[in-house]
């Protein structure tokens, strides 16, 4: 893969995009890659995962030429190239591992819906985000409309998409887009340690976590939470842990 990497350093995989020319503009085989590294990341023994961008931003959306070129495609082959973003944020979202984005500089259109597809986000103070695809008389596609309204409400998402206007950090913030706001140019050490801090701990039921919550935002309240606790009574690291927190109360 030669726009977007996976580095393993000890527990935590770090996918890059790496367009950074092209303020990493996602194009077919950008998005390709990028499922194919989630997908291998979600494999691998990583117990966290950090999605960041080389250069000085995280991505500007949507590679313009490949829009172009969808626009004059067969039907066929514009709906599959459509779609690609879509499998790719999906492949993000599904990783077994919790997921950080690290966002600097630009986030914008397709950037946002990547951004939005990880468990969590911590971006530059001085990061700036737009969603300007109506303006390209296009909708949000890649499956980027329902997980803006799962983390924003409908009235902000549909403020923001429909007005394309560019927010700040500290909006995105205060809606609730992010996780946190790092001072310029610390996104990427804070993503990191935040990282390592969820791989610390035990990771059945973070795992377990992970899923529960992704089947409550598909409105699936079905789940019986007490097999979830008995399986982690008999798992061994998450007992390891277990003895660990109680021994601080002897």
């Amino acid at each position: 893969m030669s726009e977007v990497t996976v580095e393993f350093s000890d527990v935590i995989a770090t996918i890059t995009l790496r367009r950074p020319d092209t303020l990493n503009a996602l194009d077919l085989d950008l998005l390709g890659q990028l499922r194919d590294a989630a997908l291998l990341a979600s494999a691998s023994d990583a117990r966290a995962v950090v999605l960041c961008g080389e250069g000085s931003s995280f991505s500007s959306g949507v590679d313009l030429a490949t829009f172009k070129n969808l626009t004059t495609s067969d039907p066929e082959q514009r709906y599959d190239g459509a779609a690609l973003g879509g499998e790719a944020a999906n492949a993000i979202e599904m990783m077994r591992q919790p997921s950080v984005a690290s966002l600097h500089g630009n986030v914008v259109g397709g950037g946002v819906v990547l951004a939005a597809a990880c468990d969590f986000r911590i971006a530059d103070a001085d990061t700036v985000f737009a969603i300007p695809e109506i303006d390209l008389g296009i909708p949000l596609a890649w499956g980027g409309l329902p997980r803006l309204v799962r983390e924003l409400g409908p009235m902000r998402a549909k403020e923001l998409v429909m007005t394309g206007r560019s927010f700040t950090a500290d909006e995105a913030l205060a809606y609730g887009l992010l996780t946190a706001v790092a001072p310029a140019g610390e996104a990427m050490r804070a993503s990191v340690e935040f990282a390592e801090k969820l791989s610390d701990k035990a990771q059945f039921p973070i795992a377990t976590m992970k899923r529960h919550a992704a089947e409550i935002e598909a409105g699936d309240t079905s789940r019986d939470d007490t097999l979830g606790l008995v399986a982690a009574l008999e798992d061994p690291e998450a007992a390891e842990h277990r003895h660990t927190y109680l021994e601080a109360f002897d």
